[in-house]
């Protein structure tokens, strides 16, 4: 990822509905954005940071659902 993505290639990266992602935008959490005109884009530092701050290690060895 490099510079400021669009919201389309946001949801891409991070495997979610570009839906979700103008969701977030637009309740002001989770992701910074750069206006350009009437354009939102997405700094790709922004998206790291978001998948450093929502990564979590499983609860137990092995164990690859973390709703268990």
């Amino acid at each position: 990822m490099a510079g400021l993505l669009t919201v389309n290639e946001t949801a891409e990266a991070l495997g979610v509905k570009p839906s979700t992602v103008r969701a977030w935008i637009h309740r002001s959490e989770k992701l910074e954005v750069v206006k350009v005109g009437r354009a939102v884009r997405i700094p790709s530092e922004s998206v790291a940071a978001f998948i450093q701050a929502n990564t979590r290690l499983p609860l137990s060895p092995g164990s690859e659902d973390l709703g268990q």
